[in-house]
Protein backbone atom coordinates (compact mmCIF):
# COMPACT_ATOMS: atom_id res chain seq x y z
CA UNK A 1 0.00 0.00 0.00
CA UNK A 2 2.34 2.73 1.20
CA UNK A 3 5.73 2.01 -0.38
CA UNK A 4 4.20 1.66 -3.82
CA UNK A 5 2.44 5.00 -3.36
CA UNK A 6 5.58 6.66 -2.05
CA UNK A 7 7.61 5.22 -4.93
CA UNK A 8 5.11 6.73 -7.39
CA UNK A 9 5.33 10.05 -5.59
CA UNK A 10 9.11 10.08 -5.57
CA UNK A 11 9.32 9.12 -9.24
CA UNK A 12 7.08 12.08 -10.09
CA UNK A 13 9.58 14.60 -8.74
CA UNK A 14 11.65 16.10 -11.55
CA UNK A 15 14.81 15.87 -9.47
CA UNK A 16 14.46 12.10 -9.64
CA UNK A 17 14.71 11.68 -13.38
CA UNK A 18 18.35 10.63 -13.05
CA UNK A 19 17.89 8.65 -9.85
CA UNK A 20 17.65 4.88 -10.08
CA UNK A 21 14.99 2.72 -8.51
CA UNK A 22 17.65 1.29 -6.22
CA UNK A 23 18.44 4.73 -4.84
CA UNK A 24 14.75 5.42 -4.32
CA UNK A 25 14.40 2.20 -2.37
CA UNK A 26 17.46 3.22 -0.37
CA UNK A 27 15.69 6.48 0.46
CA UNK A 28 12.72 4.59 1.80
CA UNK A 29 14.98 2.54 4.03
CA UNK A 30 17.57 5.13 5.01
CA UNK A 31 15.42 8.15 5.66
CA UNK A 32 13.01 6.08 7.69
CA UNK A 33 15.82 4.39 9.64
CA UNK A 34 14.23 1.02 9.24
CA UNK A 35 11.29 -0.73 7.70
CA UNK A 36 7.84 0.42 8.73
CA UNK A 37 5.34 -2.28 9.57
CA UNK A 38 1.61 -1.96 9.05
CA UNK A 39 -0.44 -4.49 11.00
CA UNK A 40 -4.02 -4.84 9.81
CA UNK A 41 -6.79 -5.90 12.15
CA UNK A 42 -8.95 -8.66 10.69
CA UNK A 43 -11.89 -7.87 12.90
CA UNK A 44 -12.09 -4.07 13.05
CA UNK A 45 -13.45 -2.72 9.78
CA UNK A 46 -15.24 0.38 8.65
CA UNK A 47 -18.91 0.29 9.60
CA UNK A 48 -21.26 -0.97 6.92
CA UNK A 49 -23.82 1.80 6.75
CA UNK A 50 -27.45 1.88 5.74
CA UNK A 51 -28.35 4.05 2.80
CA UNK A 52 -29.78 6.87 4.93
CA UNK A 53 -26.68 7.39 7.07
CA UNK A 54 -24.74 9.20 4.36
CA UNK A 55 -21.74 6.90 4.92
CA UNK A 56 -19.97 5.21 2.05
CA UNK A 57 -19.44 1.47 2.17
CA UNK A 58 -15.74 0.63 1.84
CA UNK A 59 -13.38 -2.28 2.42
CA UNK A 60 -11.01 -0.16 4.51
CA UNK A 61 -9.57 -1.85 7.60
CA UNK A 62 -7.96 -0.59 10.77
CA UNK A 63 -4.18 -0.92 10.99
CA UNK A 64 -1.31 -0.27 13.35
CA UNK A 65 1.45 2.05 12.16
CA UNK A 66 4.86 1.33 13.67
CA UNK A 67 7.45 4.10 13.65
CA UNK A 68 10.68 2.44 12.52
CA UNK A 69 13.44 2.03 15.05
CA UNK A 70 11.47 3.42 17.98
CA UNK A 71 9.30 0.64 19.40
CA UNK A 72 6.38 3.08 19.23
CA UNK A 73 3.19 2.60 17.26
CA UNK A 74 -0.32 3.98 16.99
CA UNK A 75 -3.64 2.67 15.69
CA UNK A 76 -5.41 4.06 12.64
CA UNK A 77 -9.17 3.66 12.31
CA UNK A 78 -11.07 3.75 8.99
CA UNK A 79 -13.47 6.63 8.41
CA UNK A 80 -15.33 5.66 5.24
CA UNK A 81 -16.36 9.10 4.05
CA UNK A 82 -19.80 10.24 2.98
CA UNK A 83 -22.19 13.16 3.35
CA UNK A 84 -23.47 14.97 6.43
CA UNK A 85 -24.98 18.28 7.49
CA UNK A 86 -22.10 20.46 8.66
CA UNK A 87 -23.17 22.37 11.72
CA UNK A 88 -26.76 21.47 10.84
CA UNK A 89 -26.70 24.12 8.10
CA UNK A 90 -24.90 22.88 4.99
CA UNK A 91 -24.45 19.52 3.28
CA UNK A 92 -20.81 18.39 3.15
CA UNK A 93 -19.21 15.37 1.51
CA UNK A 94 -15.79 14.04 2.46
CA UNK A 95 -13.62 11.33 0.95
CA UNK A 96 -12.51 8.25 2.95
CA UNK A 97 -9.55 8.44 5.30
CA UNK A 98 -7.97 6.79 8.30
CA UNK A 99 -7.78 8.67 11.60
CA UNK A 100 -5.64 7.94 14.64
CA UNK A 101 -7.78 6.23 17.24
CA UNK A 102 -6.80 8.81 19.85
CA UNK A 103 -4.88 12.03 20.20
CA UNK A 104 -1.12 12.06 19.60
CA UNK A 105 0.55 11.25 22.91
CA UNK A 106 3.71 12.67 24.41
CA UNK A 107 5.29 9.27 23.74
CA UNK A 108 4.94 9.88 20.00
CA UNK A 109 5.39 13.64 19.98
CA UNK A 110 8.66 13.48 21.90
CA UNK A 111 10.10 11.23 19.18
CA UNK A 112 9.61 14.19 16.87
CA UNK A 113 11.02 16.65 19.40
CA UNK A 114 14.12 14.51 19.95
CA UNK A 115 14.71 13.57 16.30
CA UNK A 116 18.30 13.68 15.04
CA UNK A 117 17.83 16.00 12.09
CA UNK A 118 21.32 15.57 10.68
CA UNK A 119 20.84 12.14 9.11
CA UNK A 120 17.21 12.79 8.19
CA UNK A 121 18.05 16.04 6.41
CA UNK A 122 21.14 14.70 4.66
CA UNK A 123 19.19 11.74 3.28
CA UNK A 124 16.33 13.95 2.14
CA UNK A 125 18.60 16.48 0.46
CA UNK A 126 20.64 13.81 -1.26
CA UNK A 127 17.79 11.65 -2.51
CA UNK A 128 15.03 14.21 -3.06
CA UNK A 129 17.27 16.86 -4.59
CA UNK A 130 20.39 14.94 -5.64
CA UNK A 131 22.57 17.23 -3.51
CA UNK A 132 25.24 16.19 -1.01
CA UNK A 133 25.66 19.00 1.49
CA UNK A 134 28.85 18.68 3.48
CA UNK A 135 28.46 20.83 6.53
CA UNK A 136 29.10 20.80 10.22
CA UNK A 137 26.83 18.21 11.84
CA UNK A 138 25.69 20.58 14.58
CA UNK A 139 24.66 23.18 12.01
CA UNK A 140 22.57 20.67 10.05
CA UNK A 141 21.08 19.05 13.15
CA UNK A 142 19.92 22.35 14.64
CA UNK A 143 16.18 23.12 14.40
CA UNK A 144 17.19 26.63 13.27
CA UNK A 145 19.54 26.44 10.29
CA UNK A 146 22.43 28.89 10.05
CA UNK A 147 22.48 31.51 7.32
CA UNK A 148 25.40 29.70 5.67
CA UNK A 149 23.39 26.48 5.40
CA UNK A 150 20.32 28.38 4.22
CA UNK A 151 22.38 29.98 1.45
CA UNK A 152 23.54 26.56 0.24
CA UNK A 153 19.93 25.34 0.26
CA UNK A 154 18.76 28.38 -1.68
CA UNK A 155 21.46 27.86 -4.30
CA UNK A 156 20.26 24.26 -4.71
CA UNK A 157 16.55 25.27 -4.79
CA UNK A 158 15.87 23.21 -1.67
CA UNK A 159 13.07 24.44 0.64
CA UNK A 160 14.54 25.14 4.06
CA UNK A 161 11.53 23.76 5.92
CA UNK A 162 11.02 20.43 4.14
CA UNK A 163 11.61 18.90 7.54
CA UNK A 164 12.39 20.46 10.90
CA UNK A 165 11.59 19.95 14.55
CA UNK A 166 10.67 22.05 17.58
CA UNK A 167 13.12 24.20 19.44
CA UNK A 168 13.60 23.32 23.12
CA UNK A 169 10.44 23.71 25.19
CA UNK A 170 9.92 26.14 28.04
CA UNK A 171 10.29 23.67 30.86
CA UNK A 172 7.60 21.06 31.43
CA UNK A 173 4.79 21.97 29.06
CA UNK A 174 2.73 19.04 30.29
CA UNK A 175 2.02 21.15 33.34
CA UNK A 176 3.03 18.25 35.54
CA UNK A 177 -0.12 16.37 34.49
CA UNK A 178 1.80 13.38 33.11
CA UNK A 179 3.33 12.29 29.81
CA UNK A 180 3.27 8.49 29.48
CA UNK A 181 0.07 7.74 27.60
CA UNK A 182 -1.21 11.30 27.94
CA UNK A 183 -2.02 13.60 25.01
CA UNK A 184 0.69 16.01 23.88
CA UNK A 185 -0.31 19.64 24.37
CA UNK A 186 0.95 23.22 24.08
CA UNK A 187 2.36 22.85 20.58
CA UNK A 188 1.48 25.45 17.95
CA UNK A 189 -0.61 24.69 14.91
CA UNK A 190 2.56 24.87 12.79
CA UNK A 191 4.30 22.37 15.06
CA UNK A 192 1.39 19.94 14.78
CA UNK A 193 1.50 20.35 11.01
CA UNK A 194 5.27 19.77 10.92
CA UNK A 195 4.81 16.64 13.05
CA UNK A 196 2.66 15.23 10.25
CA UNK A 197 5.43 15.94 7.72
CA UNK A 198 7.94 14.20 9.97
CA UNK A 199 5.57 11.26 10.37
CA UNK A 200 5.21 11.07 6.59
CA UNK A 201 8.98 10.83 6.18
CA UNK A 202 9.35 8.26 8.95
CA UNK A 203 6.58 5.92 7.77
CA UNK A 204 6.27 6.43 4.02
CA UNK A 205 2.55 7.18 4.36
CA UNK A 206 1.14 10.67 3.79
CA UNK A 207 -0.18 12.04 7.09
CA UNK A 208 -1.78 15.39 7.87
CA UNK A 209 -4.25 17.07 10.18
CA UNK A 210 -7.94 16.60 9.45
CA UNK A 211 -9.88 19.42 7.87
CA UNK A 212 -12.77 20.79 9.90
CA UNK A 213 -15.21 18.89 7.71
CA UNK A 214 -13.30 15.61 8.03
CA UNK A 215 -12.98 16.04 11.79
CA UNK A 216 -16.71 16.65 12.28
CA UNK A 217 -17.68 13.76 10.02
CA UNK A 218 -15.41 11.45 12.04
CA UNK A 219 -16.80 12.80 15.31
CA UNK A 220 -20.42 12.30 14.29
CA UNK A 221 -19.68 8.71 13.21
CA UNK A 222 -22.79 8.28 11.12
CA UNK A 223 -25.16 10.89 12.51
CA UNK A 224 -25.84 13.11 9.53
CA UNK A 225 -27.98 15.90 10.94
CA UNK A 226 -27.64 16.57 14.67
CA UNK A 227 -25.28 14.87 17.09
CA UNK A 228 -26.45 13.39 20.36
CA UNK A 229 -24.22 10.89 22.22
CA UNK A 230 -26.06 7.59 22.67
CA UNK A 231 -25.16 7.65 26.37
CA UNK A 232 -24.20 10.31 28.89
CA UNK A 233 -21.37 12.57 27.75
CA UNK A 234 -19.46 11.35 30.82
CA UNK A 235 -19.08 7.98 29.13
CA UNK A 236 -17.21 9.56 26.20
CA UNK A 237 -15.51 12.72 27.40
CA UNK A 238 -13.27 14.18 30.06
CA UNK A 239 -14.56 17.66 30.84
CA UNK A 240 -14.52 20.24 33.61
CA UNK A 241 -16.89 18.34 35.88
CA UNK A 242 -15.23 14.91 35.77
CA UNK A 243 -11.56 15.47 34.85
CA UNK A 244 -10.24 16.40 38.32
CA UNK A 245 -8.69 19.53 36.77
CA UNK A 246 -6.30 17.62 34.52
CA UNK A 247 -6.15 15.90 31.19
CA UNK A 248 -6.28 12.11 31.36
CA UNK A 249 -4.67 9.19 29.58
CA UNK A 250 -5.98 8.68 26.07
CA UNK A 251 -8.58 6.04 25.26
CA UNK A 252 -9.88 5.65 28.81
CA UNK A 253 -13.46 6.60 27.87
CA UNK A 254 -15.75 4.87 25.40
CA UNK A 255 -15.06 5.29 21.66
CA UNK A 256 -17.61 6.53 19.17
CA UNK A 257 -19.22 4.28 16.55
CA UNK A 258 -16.13 4.52 14.32
CA UNK A 259 -13.85 3.37 17.16
CA UNK A 260 -12.38 6.84 17.82
CA UNK A 261 -11.55 7.78 21.40
CA UNK A 262 -11.56 11.26 22.95
CA UNK A 263 -13.14 13.06 20.01
CA UNK A 264 -15.06 14.86 22.74
CA UNK A 265 -13.17 16.38 25.65
CA UNK A 266 -9.77 15.50 27.15
CA UNK A 267 -7.91 17.93 24.87
CA UNK A 268 -9.36 20.01 22.07
CA UNK A 269 -7.86 19.24 18.67
CA UNK A 270 -6.32 21.31 15.91
CA UNK A 271 -7.76 20.94 12.44
CA UNK A 272 -6.10 22.02 9.21
CA UNK A 273 -8.34 25.05 8.63
CA UNK A 274 -8.19 28.76 9.19
CA UNK A 275 -10.97 29.56 11.66
CA UNK A 276 -13.85 31.62 10.29
CA UNK A 277 -16.96 32.46 12.26
CA UNK A 278 -18.86 32.60 8.97
CA UNK A 279 -17.57 29.19 7.88
CA UNK A 280 -20.95 28.09 6.54
CA UNK A 281 -21.44 31.17 4.38
CA UNK A 282 -18.05 30.52 2.77
CA UNK A 283 -18.88 26.99 1.64
CA UNK A 284 -19.37 26.44 -2.08
CA UNK A 285 -21.63 23.86 -3.67
CA UNK A 286 -24.45 21.71 -2.36
CA UNK A 287 -23.11 19.49 -1.10
CA UNK A 288 -19.72 21.11 -0.64
CA UNK A 289 -17.02 18.61 -1.56
CA UNK A 290 -14.00 18.21 0.76
CA UNK A 291 -13.90 21.86 1.84
CA UNK A 292 -10.70 23.24 3.31
CA UNK A 293 -9.86 26.83 4.18
CA UNK A 294 -6.08 26.84 3.94
CA UNK A 295 -4.52 29.06 6.61
CA UNK A 296 -3.05 32.33 5.37
CA UNK A 297 -2.96 34.11 8.73
CA UNK A 298 -1.35 33.01 11.97
CA UNK A 299 -4.51 33.46 14.03
CA UNK A 300 -7.06 32.07 14.44
CA UNK A 301 -6.73 28.40 13.44
CA UNK A 302 -9.66 26.04 13.94
CA UNK A 303 -9.82 23.87 17.08
CA UNK A 304 -12.56 21.32 17.71
CA UNK A 305 -14.08 19.05 20.33
CA UNK A 306 -13.81 20.73 23.73
CA UNK A 307 -11.35 19.84 26.48
CA UNK A 308 -10.91 18.85 30.10
CA UNK A 309 -11.16 22.55 31.00
CA UNK A 310 -14.52 23.08 29.27
CA UNK A 311 -18.10 22.54 30.36
CA UNK A 312 -19.87 19.30 29.39
CA UNK A 313 -21.81 21.28 26.78
CA UNK A 314 -18.55 22.06 24.95
CA UNK A 315 -17.81 18.33 24.62
CA UNK A 316 -19.62 18.34 21.30
CA UNK A 317 -19.00 17.54 17.65
CA UNK A 318 -20.39 21.00 16.89
CA UNK A 319 -18.13 22.96 19.24
CA UNK A 320 -15.69 25.28 17.42
CA UNK A 321 -13.12 27.78 18.56
CA UNK A 322 -10.15 29.63 17.11
CA UNK A 323 -6.58 29.68 18.36
CA UNK A 324 -5.43 32.87 20.04
CA UNK A 325 -2.23 34.88 20.61
CA UNK A 326 -3.18 34.71 24.29
CA UNK A 327 -2.04 31.09 24.25
CA UNK A 328 1.53 32.46 24.21
CA UNK A 329 1.05 35.14 26.83
CA UNK A 330 3.93 33.80 28.97
CA UNK A 331 6.37 33.67 26.05
CA UNK A 332 8.88 36.53 26.59
CA UNK A 333 10.44 36.26 23.11
CA UNK A 334 9.83 38.50 20.12
CA UNK A 335 9.11 37.05 17.68
CA UNK A 336 7.41 34.43 19.78
CA UNK A 337 8.05 30.72 19.35
CA UNK A 338 6.81 29.11 16.15
CA UNK A 339 6.71 25.77 17.93
CA UNK A 340 5.32 26.14 21.44
CA UNK A 341 2.46 27.79 23.23
CA UNK A 342 2.92 28.47 26.92
CA UNK A 343 -0.73 28.59 27.95
CA UNK A 344 -2.53 26.02 25.80
CA UNK A 345 -2.71 23.14 28.25
CA UNK A 346 -6.02 22.10 26.71
CA UNK A 347 -5.05 21.77 23.02
CA UNK A 348 -3.52 18.82 21.17
CA UNK A 349 -4.19 17.03 17.89
CA UNK A 350 -4.59 13.73 16.07
CA UNK A 351 -3.60 12.72 12.54
CA UNK A 352 -5.32 11.34 9.48
CA UNK A 353 -4.13 9.46 6.40
CA UNK A 354 -6.29 10.02 3.29
CA UNK A 355 -7.27 6.90 1.38
CA UNK A 356 -6.43 8.78 -1.81
CA UNK A 357 -2.75 9.59 -1.29
CA UNK A 358 -1.15 12.49 -3.22
CA UNK A 359 0.27 11.28 -6.52
CA UNK A 360 2.16 14.38 -7.62
CA UNK A 361 4.52 16.90 -6.10
CA UNK A 362 2.12 19.84 -6.54
CA UNK A 363 -0.66 17.88 -4.84
CA UNK A 364 1.64 16.90 -2.00
CA UNK A 365 2.91 20.46 -1.52
CA UNK A 366 -0.61 21.89 -1.73
CA UNK A 367 -1.17 20.57 1.80
CA UNK A 368 1.86 22.36 3.23
CA UNK A 369 1.26 25.34 5.48
CA UNK A 370 3.85 28.11 5.48
CA UNK A 371 5.40 29.28 8.76
CA UNK A 372 4.42 32.76 9.94
CA UNK A 373 6.43 34.69 12.50
CA UNK A 374 4.49 35.58 15.63
CA UNK A 375 4.79 39.20 16.77
CA UNK A 376 1.44 39.35 18.58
Amino acid sequence: MKYADLFTFLRSIHFFKAVSAAVLCAFIIMSCTGTSTTTVSETQQAPSAAADTGILQTDMEAFTEEIPGTGQSFDMVPVPGGTFMKGNRHAIEVDPFWMSSHEVTWNLYNLFVEENLENLRRDLWRVLYDVDIEWDADAIASPTLTEEVLEVLRDADIPSDVISKPSPAYGDLSGGMGTDGFPAINMTHYAAHMFTRWLTVKTGNFYRLATEAEWEFACRAGQTDTYTPPNSVDAYAWHRENSDRSYNRVATKQPNAFGLYDMLGNVAEYTLDQYYEDYFERLDGEPASNPWFKPTELYPRSVRGGSWMDTPEAASCLHRRGSSPNWKRNDPQLPKSMWWHTNAYFVGFRVIMPKNQPDSVPEFESWWIDPIQDYF
